[in-house]
């Protein structure tokens, strides 16, 4: 008997300390079988639940110093702001619980969109999970994104001015591996002299004040000229953006040259509107370098002279909004990036106030009227996401609040087809920003985990984005589609975006310790695929960007193509700084990526020749890390001596433009193969199928999550 009471309390007291036993089990000390429900509340049919609080974990005594030093500081903080902080922490509490109601939830947007299946590409996980769900571990839950996490990150130019880091910006990105790395190679902090900054490339050669005589009034182009430049708008925007209504624009155009002195009237909005389709129309058309002054730039410094005050802008709102968006697409041109988010956030709220953002009525408006402000809410919506994107901020409105229907073109179903896309693609942007990039970057939700849901979300549109705009890359046999081309791109870019901080927490541990880096790469196929995505968007981005390059269609102005190639240059650049071994064989990227740069800079953007130092800055510092294979060969070595020592200067381009896009294949074979999904009938030219995508997705597992949070508590990843 005696015997049995010592072997029954045995028992109790193993149970008791079962990490995984539930309340109740717990609470009448009886063996918990750990699962959810518990086999002895399965039977009894009793609710089970499990207090995470009793959990015993093991952590290392830094990871406890370093929270008691979290709590001090905050504590000290908390003494001297008491009423302040409580205020906005009740603030952040509520918008996280708001946030977190409204993250999974697809809303319409009326009725032509709901039936077109447009979402933000969150999937029903009904069914997804089938085993248990596990606890998720106190340990990681408290982990973070070190792109987003902690206190905000700033950088100081030159000139004294500082600017934001944001979390998702492309720009911030570089910038945060550019400081790092300088750091490990040279020991100092990384100089900002022949860096890029916000507004610094360009001179518009006005002070921005309308006081006084200011810039004088440019000679107005001829009216055949005009209609050159103004159709030079429409081939380069026409199909993604409405920057202007042709009907209403044209009439007014033929009007103020039917007189054979024109004589321009400053307080005409549409005066003004023409001015900046004038701008945009000497951009396309000038293809070469103006030093300082961007193209354009006369038309679009008076236009910004004469633009009157809100209150004028007001009387006049949809012709005001198109306005605003042509100032704020053409300073996104020219890199002033925080003038050019102001002004589309200026347009976003002129389109709100005129309920643009809703199923407007034709009936009572006018299905003329309803046209253009739905064909002008989606362009304001569309590069408001986009441009806040790159700002690594949050966005200005959720989707649920969106109601407007697509646009019919006047029967264009492709072309209809393609914004549907793209509104799509800048869901899965705003996807990305709130659950990869999202408040502090809490892992269990907004890193690996978010990852994967992130993923499912660019998976649900990729096999309509093959189908409807197949992408044929052979450079000699046919012409690609420019709008097919700028789809595929921001669909890469959305694979990027959600798996490159991977890059950055390993480049972090590559520069304590190589070997150490090496062994955590291995003992984890799921993140190690992830960052072989991440790869592989990026090279099928520049062999997008190099046969548009060869067959004349690169944009040089726009942002957008500069953008892709900035992002995916920076992705194959840390790639063998991580994994030498994996990622050997980018040289041919690599080329093609100077090869592309170049062609812009040929045609006078100014922007590029500095994205392109700050890249060979990068590639120097991290050759010095470990020598890359390909630098026993001059043919393939990409930074020479006279690029070293004179990085801002205009390189010629590539005498021979390397185009085998079968040779990119057999070079990514060796890793792509082990990535989940039938990888061997993938062409490079193809991408990902949306089964492909979701094999990733769903390969990314709780225990994921937590090996990479313990992973970046032992390396100090913040």
């Amino acid at each position: 008997l005696n015997s049995e009471m010592e072997s029954g309390s045995g028992r109790n007291k193993v149970s008791k300390r079962s990490s995984n036993a539930c309340v109740r089990c717990r609470r009448q000390k009886i063996k918990c079988s750990g699962s959810q429900p518990c086999d002895a509340c399965g039977k009894r049919k009793q609710s089970c639940t499990f207090d995470e609080r009793d959990q015993r974990i093991v952590v290392t005594r830094g990871y406890i110093i370093d929270l008691q030093q979290r709590i001090e500081r905050w504590e000290r903080s908390r003494s001297t702001n008491e009423s302040a902080e409580t205020s906005v922490e009740d603030g952040l509490h509520a918008d996280k619980a708001r946030h977190r109601g409204e993250s999974d939830v697809d809303f319409p947007m009326g009725d032509d969109l709901s039936g077109s299946n447009i979402s933000d590409g969150t999937q029903d996980k009904k069914g997804q999970e089938t085993r248990p769900k596990v606890p998720i571990d106190p340990v990681a839950s408290t982990l973070t994104n070190p792109l987003s996490t902690g206190q905000s990150e700033y950088t100081t130019a030159p000139n004294g001015r500082t600017y934001y880091l944001g979390t998702s910006s492309n720009w911030s990105f570089v910038r945060r591996v550019l400081s790092i790395t300088h750091q490990y190679v040279n020991k100092t902090p990384l100089p900002t002299t022949a860096l890029l900054f916000d507004a610094s490339t360009y001179s518009l050669d006005w002070n921005g004040y309308r006081a006084g005589d200011g810039p004088e009034m440019p000679a107005l182009p001829t009216q055949d000229y005009a209609i050159y430049l103004v159709n030079a708008v429409k081939f380069h925007c026409g199909q993604m953006f409405h920057l202007f209504d042709e009907e209403t624009f044209m009439k007014s155009l033929c009007h103020f040259y039917s007189d054979p002195n024109p004589r321009p009237d400053p307080t005409d909005l549409w005066f003004i509107h023409f001015l900046l389709i004038l701008s945009f129309g000497k951009a396309f058309t000038t293809k070469t370098s103006r030093g300082r002054r961007p193209p354009g730039h006369d038309f679009f410094v008076k236009a910004m002279q004469l633009l009157p005050d809100l209150s004028v802008l007001l009387r006049e709102p949809v012709l005001s909004t198109e306005i605003l968006c042509c100032v704020s697409l053409y300073m996104q041109c020219i890199d002033f990036r925080h003038c050019s988010h102001n002004f589309i956030g200026q347009a976003l709220r002129f389109a709100l106030g005129e309920g643009m953002h809703t199923d407007m009525p034709a009936q009572q408006l006018g299905e003329a009227y309803v046209e253009r402000c739905r064909r002008l809410w989606w362009t304001v919506h569309i590069l408001d996401r986009e441009m806040t994107s790159l700002f690594g901020l949050p966005p200005s409105i959720h989707d649920d609040y969106v109601l407007c229907q697509l646009p019919t073109y006047s029967g264009s179903v492709q072309r209809t087809a393609a914004l549907r896309m793209r509104i799509k693609l800048s869901r899965v942007i705003g996807s990305i920003n709130r659950k990869v990039y999202g408040l502090d970057g809490r892992l269990n939700h907004k890193f690996m985990l978010g990852t994967k849901e992130v993923l499912a979300s660019v998976a649900e549109v990729a096999d309509e984005l093959q189908q409807s705009f197949a992408l044929p890359l052979e450079k000699d046999t046919s012409c690609i589609s420019r709008t097919s081309a700028h789809l595929h791109l921001l669909h890469h870019q959305c694979i990027v975006l959600a798996t490159r901080p991977l890059l950055f927490c390993f480049l972090k541990i590559r520069f304590e310790s190589q070997s150490k880096c090496t062994e955590l790469l291995g003992s984890s196929q799921t993140v190690r695929n992830l960052i072989r995505m991440c790869i592989d968007s990026s090279q099928q981005m520049v062999s997008i960007l190099d046969c548009l390059q060869s067959q004349g269609l690169l944009e040089t102005f726009l942002p957008f193509d500069l953008e892709a190639i900035f992002v995916s240059a920076s992705s194959l650049l840390l790639g063998p700084a991580i994994d030498p071994q994996c990622f050997e064989c980018l040289d041919l990227s690599l080329e093609q990526v100077y090869v592309v740069f170049d062609e812009m800079i040929m045609a006078g953007n100014s922007v590029a020749k500095f994205r392109k130092s700050e890249l060979q800055q990068l590639e120097s510092m991290l050759q010095q890390l470990t020598p890359w294979p390909s630098q026993a060969s001059e043919q393939t070595t990409l930074v020479g001596d006279a690029r070293q020592t004179q990085p801002l200067e205009n390189t010629s381009p590539q005498d021979t433009v390397v185009s085998s896009i079968a040779t990119d294949h057999s070079q990514n074979e060796s890793y792509s193969s082990s990535i989940p999904g039938n990888m061997d009938d993938m062409a490079y030219d193809s991408g990902l199928t949306m089964a492909q995508l979701l094999d990733m997705a769903n390969s990314i597992e709780q225990e994921d999550s937590e090996w990479m949070s313990q992973t970046i508590v032992e390396h100090s990843i913040w």
